[in-house]
């Protein structure tokens, strides 16, 4: 089993209906999106297999997430006014 983390971000362009979601796969650098987080997360199922598939049909060496670590940080407001 291969396990890959998947980071979501709400989408915010006018061309989506609301509740969308990116899905952005990091280690693989591809990124899908669908509706609500459920959505989402089927659509990144789906492209990782996808991935895999032509990266196994071109013989292609397959990159394994080591791990990965997802942070926030804070930035004060009035720094966008500098």
């Amino acid at each position: 089993m291969i396990r890959y983390t998947i980071v979501y971000e709400r989408v915010d362009d006018p061309s989506f209906s609301p509740g969308y979601y990116y899905a952005h796969i990091p280690a693989l650098d591809i990124t899908t999106h669908g509706k609500g987080i459920e959505g989402a997360k089927e659509a990144a199922y789906d492209l990782i297999k996808l991935w895999l598939a032509g990266k196994k049909a071109n013989g292609e060496r397959v990159r394994r997430e080591e791990g990965a670590f997802v942070s926030m940080i804070e930035i004060e407001e009035d720094a966008l006014l500098s």
